[in-house]
């Protein structure tokens, strides 16, 4: 049996996400440059870019902006204008080599997918393939702000899915298990997500470790700044520190 998210991000996730759109992604991207210009220069990776919104934003003032991701479904939903600029490949071996980003970029929580060690490595190894003074961009969810107003089950109707979710915390990840079913021929199947919840006090401990130093730390896509009890994300960004 797979790994969750080798099955998930199909036609059904694409419908169930739909409202994260180019619109969310522009104001993201527009509230990282401001924040961290140096994005906008050179080979700046969007790690999990799924069909390409935030890319596609990003590729409006860097030409060397590019993308990789797992799903073959979501890639095929690119824009024309992202061809030649996606690859495809599992983020825990990332076919570059050292030295040769700019930047890196991890929106809607793909960093957490793995296990603790597999995390960490990941982690490891963008800082390995960051120029000195590269950036990265963790952007998470805010552990306190999930803790106190998850939604243990709903049903919600969208892109022709009934969705029938069931949220529980678990050993430190919040894992949402789903039964899905189509309005037009009643088919059901059943689906996972399940993403590690790292507290920002964690973060700060990994990136550190990793020779990586904070730059920003915002708590939503506004630009606004992060706020433990409120903000709806945590989003961190960092650049390599110089030798010595």
């Amino acid at each position: 049996m797979g790994e969750w998210f080798e099955d998930w991000f199909d036609a059904d996730y694409a419908a169930l996400y739909a409202h994260r759109d180019r619109r969310e992604a522009s104001r993201a991207v527009d509230t990282l440059l401001a924040a961290a210009p140096g994005f906008a220069c050179g080979p700046v990776l969007d790690l999990g870019c799924g069909s390409g919104r935030h890319l596609a934003e990003l590729r409006k003032v860097n030409p060397l902006a590019f993308g990789l991701d797992l799903s073959r479904h979501l890639l095929g939903m690119a824009p024309a204008e992202l061809r030649g600029w996606l690859l495809r490949g599992d983020m825990r071996r990332l076919p570059l080599r050292p030295g040769t980003l700019a930047g890196a970029c991890l929106w809607f929580t793909p960093f957490g997918y793995f296990s603790d060690p597999e995390n960490e490595a990941l982690l490891r190894n963008l800082q390995r393939l960051l120029r000195p003074e590269g950036g990265l961009l963790l952007d998470l969810m805010n552990p306190s702000r999930l803790r106190s107003s998850l939604v243990e089950e709903d049903t919600l109707e969208r892109g022709g899915l009934r969705v029938r979710s069931r949220r529980s915390l678990e050993a430190g990840r919040v894992v949402k298990r789903m039964t899905l079913e189509r309005a037009d021929s009643g088919e059901a199947r059943e689906a996972v997500e399940s993403v590690r919840l790292y507290e920002p006090a964690e973060i700060r401990g990994l990136t550190r470790a990793c020779g990586l130093a904070p730059v920003r730390e915002l708590g939503d896509y506004d630009g606004s700044a992060f706020q433990e009890a409120a903000s709806p994300r945590w989003i961190g960004i960092f650049v390599k520190k110089l030798p010595g």
